[in-house]
């Protein structure tokens, strides 16, 4: 599965079924993200294609956010592909 983070159009890589937050990181890329457990909305972003499970049963975001495709990537594992729109999304600047 692949996750395409916008305006930057970033593909991170999800073939183990880690959530988005967890394979952003893995891939060098930073999310903003505080509680990592579904309830601080630090990362909350919105999802404009694919679909997402939650890894807790109540995440913070509400029936109609969800329907508007708002999600917290610190508990969500993508369904399949996937495109957020997260323009806070960071690499760190690299020194060569």
């Amino acid at each position: 599965m692949q996750v395409q983070l916008q305006p930057m159009g970033w593909v991170v890589d999800n073939a183990d079924g880690l959530s988005v937050l967890a394979a952003a990181e893995a891939a060098g890329i930073t999310l903003p993200s505080s509680c990592r457990n579904g309830t601080c909305r630090t990362c909350i972003c919105q999802m404009t294609a694919g679909a997402v499970r939650y890894l807790v049963e109540w995440p913070g975001v509400s029936a109609d956010e969800k329907a508007a495709g708002w999600i917290l990537p610190c508990v969500a594992v993508p369904l399949g592909d996937l495109q957020l729109q997260v323009p806070a999304a960071r690499r760190p600047s690299r020194s060569d």
